[in-house]
């Protein structure tokens, strides 16, 4: 077996069964308990035209 082929396979399975605990660990962390409060001050956020700034800054 080439190095090719065992890097290959090694991204097949152990590459895909990482990418998908990121996936959940993710999902998790954004949908956890504690952080609803902290996802709608994110959500409206950009809504806010306290800190606008820039050349365009007085519309």
């Amino acid at each position: 077996m080439s190095l090719y082929d065992q890097l290959r396979h090694l991204a097949d399975s152990y590459g895909l069964v990482a990418l998908l605990l990121l996936f959940l660990g993710l999902c998790l962390w954004v949908f956890r308990p504690g952080a609803k409060q902290q996802n709608r001050e994110v959500a409206r956020s950009i809504l806010d035209d306290d800190e606008i700034e820039g050349p365009n800054h007085d519309r």
